[in-house]
Formats: C-alpha cells, sequence, structure tokens
C-alpha cells in the first residue's frame, strides 16, 4: 500500500493571495498560539513548522547593537543631503546587510525599526540626530527613499520591513514617558501627522511606533489616531509595534489604568499589535492578555487582528516561501560598494555656513588641525561596531601629508592628587588583555564593564590624564593609552573603554569643589570616587578629596600649533553620548565653554581659523570674526575622509541645513510648546534673524537661476525654472521651491517648501528642473469646518538656494473655497478648535476618543474662536464640562456675557455635565472664552 503524502496547507501555497494564506494560518493556531505571538518575542509553532520570530531590529543609520557592519551619517546627516535618491541606496544597502547578517546571526531581524519621522521642531531635542528635519515636506521625502531602499523594490517580497517612529508629537526627553503634548488640530494635521502619512502613502512602510509620551492627554499606545489616521491612509496590513516597555508604563508611570489587564487590552483594541515589554520574557504580557481576554476586556477577534497585521508581514517578508523569496542568500555586507557609499554620503551631507575664501585650501597648505573631536570618529547609541574609521585628522593627513598637518586635541592634562599626597595612577596593561577590534581598535562592546582589568592605585609619580570637558560640567578622564576610566558592576575604576558609551554612560564624572580640593562623582552611580587598599572605587561614603593639578592647558597646546600653520581648522562639537541623546535632552544652543575657549585661543593665534562643527544637532556659535564654518553630523565610517576631501576642495560642498539654526536660547519656545503655529516655531513661523536659515548651505561654485514658469491645470501646479552653474568646476546644487499664501485669513507659513531638487552641474552647464505640485500642497486644515481647505486667492511661489535666499518669484492665482464664518448653531464648537489660546491645554474628553480643553496648571486659559455666525440671534450658551471651575464668555473681546460655574467638581475628570446661561446676540462674532480652576471643557453649544 502507498503511503500517501499529506497536501500541502492552504498557507504554504505561494500561488494563494497574501491574505487568504492568513485567513488559513489563523484558523490553525489555538487561542493560545495567537495569544503568544502578541510579545515582541514570538516563539515557534512546531506542529505547524513555523519557527520563531521577533519585531524590531534597530537600522537607523547602518544595522545597529548587533555588531560590525557599515556606519552611514547619522539620520540628520542623511537630511542634510537632501538627496532622495542617494537616501534610497543608503536603505538599500542597509537592508543588503541586515539580510546578510540574519543569515549568519538570528538575533538579527528583518523588522526594522527605522525610520524616525519625527520632526526637529526643538534643537534641543536629545534625539536630535535621529530625525531629518524640521520640516513635514522634506522629512517624508527623506524617509520615504530610505523605506524604498529597505523594503526592495520585488512587488509582493519585501528585503526588510521597516517601522516609522515614533508616533506622534514626540519631542522631548525630559519626562517623555509621562509628559503631555497639546497638539491643536491645525498642528496635527499640518505638521505632526503630515511626515507620517506621506511617508505611509507611499507604500513602503511595514508599521509604526507609538512613542512614550501622551498626546492631549491620552498615551499614544492608546490613540485613537492609530485607527482613525493611520489605517485609513493605506489598504495594507500595517504592524505597530509598542516601544519598550511602554504598554507597562500606561500603569506603571502614566496611571492612566487601574490594571495592566485593562491597559494591555486597551492598547490592543486601539491598535498595538506586537508589545514589546520584559525583554525576552513573554510570560507577562501573554498572561495579561489571557486575563483580560477572560475578564471580558478583549476578544478572540481583537487578538486575530493583531496578529494578522503580524503575519502579514512575515508573509511579505518571505519566510512562508523561501523557494521565491527573491533576497534569500543576500550576502551584500561591508563591500567596496557601501564603503564607497558611506564616504559619498558623508561628503554630501557637509553643509558649508560661511565662507570668505579661506576654502577650499590650496595644496600645499600647512594645517592645524585641533579640538576635542579633531581626531575621533563618534558613534551614537543607534550605530553599528565600526570596520574601518576615519577621523578629521587622518584624512587631513590624506590630503595634505603628514608632515604639513599638526595637531593639538586641546584637552588639559592633569594629574589627580589625594589626601596621602599620591596620585591616581592606571596601572598599564599588557597587549593582550586589550581586545582589539577591526583594524586594531579597541571594542568597546568588549571592554567597557570589564572586571579582569586591574583597577586605579595610587602611586608618588601618578598617571597623567587627559581631562575632557564636554560641557555643564561633564567630564571624561583618558588615560595616555586612549583608555577611558569607566565603572564596572563591582563599583571600581578602570581604564576599561574605547569610548564613552552604554544606555547608562559609565565614562562620565563631575568634579565638585569641596574645601580646599575636588570630589569626583562618578554621574552613572551619582557615587564619588573614593580609594581603598585594595583600589579606586565608588561608593557612597568616605569620598575622597582630591587636588587637580595641571601639567597643560588645552588653550597652550592649540595656541603652539595654531601660529605655526596658514589655516587652522577646529573640530567642535558633541559625544553623542553625553549632554543630549535619548533620555536626556541639552539644556543649551552654546557650544560648550571650553570648545569655545579652545576656538578663541585658535583664532587669536591665526585669524585663519576654520570652524568645522561635528554634531547631531545646532549651536548658537559666534561666527562674525570667523573667516569660514562647516557643519557636519557624525558622518559614520567616511566622516573625518569626507570632511577633508571639502576642505581641500577635492569635492564641493553642497548639503543644507535640514534646520533652522538659532541666534541664542533666547529666540527657543518651551520644549514642550508643541504649537508651532502660535509658538512662531520652526523656519515655517519663526518672525526673528536666525543664526542660519532653514535650507542653507554654500558652495565652492556658483549659480544662476532664471526662466520662472508656472501652469495650472487641473488639481496640478507645474513649475519649472533654470539653473545654471556659471563657475569652472563641478558641482551639486539644491534648488527649492517655496510658497507663501499672500492673503491669508488665518496664520500660515512665512514660507513652505514644496520640492527640491539636487542636481550635478558641470561648468557652464544649463539644467530645466520642473515640479508637479498638487494644489492639495496649498491647503490648510480648517478648524471651523473640521477638515482641509484650499483658500482662494494669490500666491507666492519662490524658488531658491534656501529659505531665505530666493533669486526667483512669481504669484499664483488659485480657485478655492471662500472664507466663510463658521455656522456654529448647529454644530456649535469643539473645545479644541480654537484660533488662537493663551494658557491652555489640550486633553483627554475620555480614554477612547476626544479633545477637551483645562487651563494649564496655575494659568487662566483663554480661546478665541474667529467668525463664529449666531445666525439671526441665539438666547442660550451651554457648555459641556467636567472637573470644577468657571468658563466665561464675551464676544469681540467685550463685557463677559455669561459666566458658568461648576462648583461642585465631578466624581471624574471623565464625568461631563451641561451648564446653561442666557445671553443675547446676533451676527458675526469672535467669541472669547476664558477659563478658570481644573476644569475640561469639551464643547460649547448655542441656541436660539
Amino acid at each position: 500500500m502507498t503511503e500517501q503524502t499529506p497536501p500541502t496547507p492552504p498557507f504554504r501555497d505561494p500561488h494563494l493571495p497574501f491574505a487568504k494564506r492568513i485567513d488559513d494560518l489563523l484558523e490553525r493556531l489555538t487561542l493560545d498560539e495567537k495569544i503568544s505571538f502578541l510579545h515582541q518575542y514570538t516563539p515557534a509553532v512546531d506542529r505547524l513548522g513555523i519557527g520563531a520570530w521577533r519585531t524590531g531590529q534597530e537600522a537607523l543609520h547602518g544595522v545597529a547593537w548587533m555588531g560590525p557592519a557599515t556606519v552611514f551619517p547619522q539620520a540628520v546627516g542623511l537630511g542634510a543631503t537632501w538627496n532622495t535618491d542617494l537616501v534610497r541606496r543608503v536603505g538599500e544597502a542597509v537592508s543588503r546587510e541586515t539580510r546578510a547578517m540574519s543569515a549568519k546571526d538570528d538575533r538579527v531581524g528583518l523588522n526594522v525599526w527605522s525610520p524616525t519621522v519625527n520632526l526637529l521642531r526643538h534643537p534641543l531635542w536629545g534625539r536630535n540626530e535621529e530625525g531629518y528635519s524640521e520640516d513635514p515636506k522634506l522629512t517624508s521625502a527623506i524617509a520615504t527613499a530610505y523605506t524604498r531602499g529597505l523594503r526592495g523594490d520585488h512587488p509582493a517580497y519585501w528585503r526588510t520591513a521597516p517601522v516609522l517612529k515614533h508616533w506622534l508629537a514626540h519631542n522631548n526627553e525630559t519626562d517623555r514617558a509621562t509628559s503631555s503634548s497639546s497638539v491643536r488640530p491645525r498642528v496635527l494635521h499640518e505638521y505632526d501627522l503630515r511626515a507620517f502619512r506621506e511617508t505611509v502613502e507611499a507604500g513602503a512602510v511595514a508599521g509604526v511606533m507609538p512613542a512614550y509620551n501622551l498626546v492631549n492627554g491620552r498615551p499614544n499606545h492608546v490613540s485613537p489616531y492609530l485607527r482613525e489616521q493611520l489605517r485609513a491612509w493605506t489598504d495594507e496590513e500595517l504592524l505597530v509595534c509598542s516601544d519598550a516597555a511602554a504598554p507597562s508604563n500606561l500603569v506603571d508611570l502614566e496611571h492612566y489604568f487601574d490594571t495592566h489587564e485593562e491597559a494591555t487590552a486597551a492598547a490592543l483594541i486601539a491598535g498595538v499589535d506586537s508589545f514589546t515589554d520584559h525583554g525576552t520574557d513573554s510570560s507577562k504580557i501573554v498572561g495579561r492578555v489571557r486575563k483580560a481576554y477572560e475578564q471580558g476586556l478583549l476578544s478572540e477577534a481583537d487578538i486575530e487582528t493583531a496578529v494578522r497585521r503580524q503575519l502579514s508581514v512575515r508573509f511579505r517578508l518571505g519566510e512562508f516561501d523561501p523557494r521565491l523569496d527573491p533576497y534569500a542568500g543576500t550576502q551584500d555586507f561591508d563591500t567596496p560598494a557601501h564603503r564607497a557609499l558611506a564616504q559619498e554620503a558623508a561628503e554630501q551631507s557637509v553643509v558649508l555656513l560661511k565662507n570668505d575664501g579661506v576654502l577650499p585650501l590650496a595644496p600645499g597648505t600647512r594645517v592645524a588641525v585641533v579640538g576635542l573631536l579633531a581626531d575621533e570618529c563618534k558613534l551614537d547609541w543607534y550605530s553599528g561596531t565600526l570596520i574601518h574609521r576615519s577621523t578629521p585628522l587622518e584624512g587631513l593627513y590624506e590630503q595634505f601629508g603628514a608632515e604639513r598637518v599638526e595637531f593639538a586635541e586641546g584637552v588639559d592634562r592633569i594629574r589627580l592628587k589625594t589626601s596621602s599626597g599620591d596620585f591616581l595612577h592606571v596601572p598599564a596593561v599588557d597587549a593582550d588583555d586589550q581586545v582589539r577590534g577591526a583594524e586594531g581598535a579597541l571594542d568597546p562592546a568588549l571592554l567597557t564593564g570589564r572586571t579582569d582589568l586591574p583597577p586605579l592605585t595610587t602611586d608618588p609619580a601618578g598617571t597623567e590624564l587627559a581631562l575632557i570637558d564636554w560641557g555643564g560640567g561633564v567630564l571624561t578622564l583618558r588615560a595616555p593609552d586612549g583608555r577611558y576610566l569607566s565603572v564596572a558592576d563591582d563599583g571600581y575604576v578602570r581604564a576599561s573603554a574605547d569610548q564613552p558609551g552604554g544606555w547608562i554612560v559609565q565614562e562620565t564624572f563631575r568634579l565638585e569643589p569641596h574645601e580646599h580640593g575636588h570630589l569626583l562623582r562618578h554621574i552613572g552611580t551619582g557615587r564619588h570616587v573614593s580609594v581603598t587598599a585594595d583600589g579606586v572605587k565608588v561608593a557612597d561614603g568616605n569620598p575622597e578629596i582630591l587636588q587637580l593639578i595641571i601639567a597643560e592647558r588645552g588653550e597652550e597646546a592649540v595656541h603652539r600649533v595654531a601660529e605655526r600653520a596658514d589655516v587652522v581648522v577646529v573640530v567642535a562639537g558633541n559625544d553623542p553620548h553625553i549632554n543630549g541623546r535619548e533620555t536626556e535632552d541639552r539644556t543649551t544652543l552654546l557650544l560648550p565653554d571650553h570648545q569655545e575657549r579652545l576656538l578663541r585661543a585658535a583664532r587669536a593665534a591665526n585669524p585663519r581659523t576654520v570652524l568645522a562643527l561635528v554634531s547631531a544637532y545646532p549651536y548658537a556659535v559666534r561666527t562674525s570674526d570667523l573667516p569660514a564654518v562647516l557643519w557636519t553630523s557624525h558622518g559614520g565610517q567616511a566622516a573625518g575622509a569626507a570632511l577633508a576631501r571639502i576642505l581641500s576642495g577635492e569635492v564641493s560642498p553642497a548639503g543644507r541645513l535640514p534646520q533652522t539654526w538659532y541666534e541664542s536660547d533666547g529666540d527657543l519656545p518651551g520644549l514642550l510648546d508643541y504649537d508651532v503655529i502660535g509658538g512662531r516655531q520652526t523656519y515655517l513661523y519663526f518672525e526673528g534673524t536666525p543664526l542660519f536659515p532653514f535650507g542653507h548651505g554654500l558652495s565652492y561654485a556658483a549659480f544662476s537661476y532664471g526662466d520662472l514658469a508656472t501652469r495650472v491645470e487641473g488639481d496640478t501646479l507645474h513649475v519649472s525654472f533654470t539653473v545654471t552653474n556659471t563657475a569652472d568646476i563641478t558641482a551639486d546644487e539644491v534648488a527649492q521651491l517655496y510658497t507663501r499664501a499672500v492673503e491669508p485669513t488665518v496664520p500660515r507659513p512665512r514660507r513652505e517648501l514644496l520640492a527640491h531638487s539636487r542636481v550635478t552641474l558641470a561648468p557652464g552647464e544649463r539644467r530645466t528642473l520642473s515640479f508637479e505640485v498638487p494644489l492639495s500642497a496649498f491647503e490648510f486644515w480648517d478648524v471651523a469646518r473640521g477638515g482641509p481647505r484650499l483658500e482662494g486667492g494669490p500666491y507666492d511661489i519662490l524658488v531658491g538656494a534656501s529659505s531665505e535666499d530666493v533669486r526667483l518669484r512669481t504669484t499664483v492665482l488659485l480657485d478655492g473655497e471662500p472664507h466663510a464664518a463658521r455656522a456654529v448653531l448647529g454644530r456649535g464648537l469643539d473645545a479644541a478648535d480654537f484660533d488662537e489660546q493663551s494658557g491652555a491645554a489640550i486633553v483627554d474628553r475620555t480614554r477612547t476618543a476626544g479633545d477637551a480643553v483645562t487651563p494649564e496648571p496655575g494659568r487662566r486659559a483663554e480661546l478665541v474662536y474667529r467668525d463664529c455666525d449666531l445666525g439671526d440671534g441665539v438666547t442660550e450658551v451651554r457648555v459641556t464640562v467636567a472637573g470644577g471651575g468657571t468658563v466665561e464668555l464675551s464676544l469681540d473681546g467685550g463685557a463677559v456675557l455669561a459666566v458658568l460655574e461648576l462648583k461642585d467638581a465631578t466624581p471624574s475628570p471623565y464625568d461631563y455635565t451641561t451648564l446653561a446661561a442666557d445671553i443675547v446676540a446676533d451676527g458675526v462674532h469672535d467669541v472669547h472664552l476664558e477659563l478658570r480652576g481644573p476644569l475640561r471643557l469639551a464643547h460649547v453649544g448655542f441656541s436660539g
């Protein structure tokens, strides 16, 4: 008798549509198996031959956290290229390396959590390095390019599955898990949602990750916008992955729900499909989902909906069709093409901010390169491990020859004297004890936290240490052989790190004046350094009083080399793990004092001083007496070579600023002020004079613009113009197209980017650039109607090299819907649909949907609703309120017409009641409301 082969189950049949295969697989999974799929680490289902899987692989500018990989410029640097084709190629290279690494290491996942599309609204945000731009149009263009590269171009199968971070309105690390971003409807739709929407609609996004913060009083992990907005933008099954520990935060930190079962059920119903919580331990999430189901908070259909979305991604990644997967077997890793691309990206990201003719440097120039970052190639929290590295010093050696380049780091050289009269001493380490990585570099992943190296001791001579001051009193200490002092879990101080790093940085210290000396506090533990019989350690008691003996000031070394050079290049900036990073916002735009002193020392010794800022964010730097200034993000493995090629003129710079550089801290709004319209924030609304404007960047070439032409056909504005390279070198130009509403009836942007193009032009070459701009790009969110509206009238069309360097302009007259007064008699006024406000915050009307408005703590809130049509007359006003407090109504800023007071506070902020008062009014008026007390106003109604 012949044994029959079991039929292939439909979910294994590649000829069927993915949706039908997923239906079949869902029917075969038990409820317990479905629930187990909801945790980040999904177990195998052996009986069905389904392997284990996990969501999440960091890949912001290269494969991160998984060892050696090609490291590209930081995301803000990729944004500075303004080059979508380049960024697409970078995404493609990253996804190829992800595939190649995943084939050898099952810890490397194919669901990549990247890119970050949070807008760089505030330059003090600690994660500024992770975003692309303050502008939603540029952000979405760069993000779309990166996701297309990550996805691949096969119609059915994806190389990797990108997830956008972090949904929504997330620009602060301070109190990030408990703070609420107050985002009114216009800002929500015109700004924060836009970058996500345009990227999702482009079709290469697998999902999103909600942010830790709350928006309008409601945690992002239970946001109704996931359903109402995100899932309405595409027919694809989008996967929503929680941020790490955020599901537990709903109860533990935010206290938004009383039990974890309620919180987990609410998040799942809102649209979270994969829970990143408790590391690899899935038992807690699985247990919470099971209890929520048993308590009737969830149905099996709710669970299946989430599992379906996860399976959709897994099918698209080819997991169930390994023989058909076009990306299976990808081996492209650290290829010559990837190395060349890393250098090209680094070169294209450099922005020339100022140049009085000192650049490019002529061959044979004697160069002094100085500064804390002159011989550094810094990584950040989301970097891979360097296989190759290039510092500015090394790049300048290559360009000009080591004999014509002098170097001074500019750190203070010190010894630390103990109360016994001895000095802190760093024991020597045998070469065999130093674990080295690629090209002989110390591998920080292997060195940091080591306990097998000897701790510091004391002796009469001591060790001369480099004291590196990063500003704000934060410093690092480095031994002569390059090892940084670090503290391991046992509390001993060792020279055991190649660079500062880690989630909690163990290499930072603070010198605190004490009596006639200093205490040395370790920032990571908060403890002071003490000297014990068995070595130097950090402890709660008996801190050592240390004398700071300075062998040489950094300024002295800088002055010495600067006065001998033809040109000085000061390389200044930040360490991405210190004073501004995930979990830590910056406190100032200013360059740290020590680096400012080095810059001034160089300038005093040599007026031909060039400042090269290498940083994850903008600075407010005095540049009036500097002949040239450049900026680049931390540019990855080729950063130094790229900067040197720009300085030498081998490459003409063409990077452009992706965000405004302000002159001072006084130009900035509060970090938690998310109202870009009311707060006049970003280049869109800022009315001051920036240090350098959005889109700014100079070239070694010169370009002329001409032949601007526009025409409207149907729903599209066609714009064309010419750009000509009038110089004698080949160079890139970034042509930018902006608009401005000439006669708006509501506040509109001063400038708004419509499109851009980075083009390479040979000497004398002239090219025509053409753009098709949908008329929807001119719309704004009309709160009076609760939707977008194109306002008819004149619009300036502005063409140039930055948002302020306008070379061509014309005006087009667009047809649209005219302004009309709000018809409030039927609809009334939703409280959050104000035109202007002061002292108000938007909060959640209920835990699941809707907005209300409340006064900020200790303030009165004033709300203005423009042009409200009260018809032939109203006799009553009604307010829907909760909490307790008073609402006062007036018209056009006149006398108070009605006072509505909720004297007895409602039992909860979500228990609403209606108050009414008599008024007599008719016609069109501006309605003014003043709110006092812990009141939530949800709605205002009128009747005749």
